[in-house]
């Protein structure tokens, strides 16, 4: 028997490259791909594959539709924004994402932006280097994460983590999900569903992990960080469109909040004028959070499980059901 085909689009490094495809089983054969390359060239690449891998690509509608053979289209990031998941369903092609591979590594992110805004360690660091000593913490403007309610916008595996996390720092945990854990699971956790509204007006430190959908686009508007304490800070690892930016630029300026942590954002790369970019209460990071050495081995571990399931006639896994995510 043949050996089942993958072709890989990505815009990853040529060592990124390597670490992913050296767990290509037997029986298996990977064609890597650049992101960037000719639409043409694609299209040839794709049109006798049996899987289609991809990361950090945008796949267009011409590629997508030559995919004739494929039985899976399977994703290296946890999010499918990128990814045209309506002409997906209409071509009754499956698309997976990456099972939760990023998760420790994007919690593990959102926690440092909490600590930093807290310690203001991006500020303390620079008066180091630049000959003033200890100017930068008065002893007023640092904080603990003890006995702090940290509110969690999206409660699936980042989410979750990110409660355990705060709560070994003795931070409390209270989330906002579409879909509540059950009773049980709370109570493991030690996690307790809020509204929407409750969590914007109560929480110390909101952290966002929503996927972007129709729903979700600018969840965190004017309206809900008006209600936010003027002491709180939001941190968002997930999706840029999930705050709205205008918004969140308007209440750091007027300091209606006390700060944010972003490693996503509306448009990326981001525009050097963006204002955001020019404000001391803002810890910023360029949609990295999800990006670790140990992180590949784990996406292309369960990538290529997952395809291997398929090709052995069993159903994926981690599939995307909510059909309305946003679009490129």
């Amino acid at each position: 028997m043949a050996d089942a085909r993958v072709v890989f689009i990505h815009g990853v490094s040529q060592r990124v490259l390597e670490a992913i495809v050296s767990l290509n089983p037997k029986g298996f054969s990977t064609a890597a791909v650049g992101g960037k390359a000719p639409e043409e060239q694609q299209i040839e690449a794709i049109k006798d594959a049996d899987f289609i891998m991809w990361f950090s690509a945008r796949l267009s509608e011409r590629v997508l539709r030559s995919a004739k053979k494929a039985r899976l289209v399977q994703g290296l990031s946890a999010g499918y924004d990128s990814i045209n998941l309506k002409l997906l369903r209409e071509l009754k092609l499956p698309c997976s994402n990456n099972g939760g591979a990023n998760s420790w590594a994007v919690a593990d992110h959102a926690v440092l932006a909490m600590l930093t805004l807290y310690r203001r360690l991006m500020a303390a660091d620079r008066a180091v280097r630049e000959g003033r000593w200890r100017e930068a913490i008065d002893g007023t403007n640092t904080f603990e994460m003890a006995n702090k309610v940290v509110g969690v916008l999206g409660f699936g595996n980042i989410g979750q983590k990110v409660a355990r996390r705060v709560q070994a720092f003795d931070a409390t945990v209270q989330y906002y999900d579409k879909f509540p854990l059950a009773a049980e699971r709370e109570r493991e956790l030690k996690v307790k569903r809020v509204s929407l509204e409750e969590l914007f007006r109560t929480s110390d430190i909101i952290s966002c992990h929503a996927p972007l959908t129709g729903d979700t686009r600018h969840v965190v508007n004017r309206e809900r960080l008006a209600m936010m304490k003027p002491s709180a800070v939001i941190i968002n690892t997930s999706r840029g469109p999930v705050v709205d930016e205008a918004a969140l630029t308007e209440a750091l300026q007027q300091k209606r909040i006390a700060g944010a942590g972003l490693d996503v954002f509306e448009k990326e790369p981001v525009d050097p004028a963006n204002p955001l970019l020019k404000l001391e209460n803002v810890v910023l990071s360029p949609h990295s959070a999800g990006t670790t050495w140990d992180t590949w081995f784990r996406r292309a571990d369960f990538a290529y499980k997952n395809m291997k399931r398929v090709w052995d006639g069993q159903p994926p896994q981690s599939v995307a059901t909510d059909y309305d995510a946003e679009n490129p």
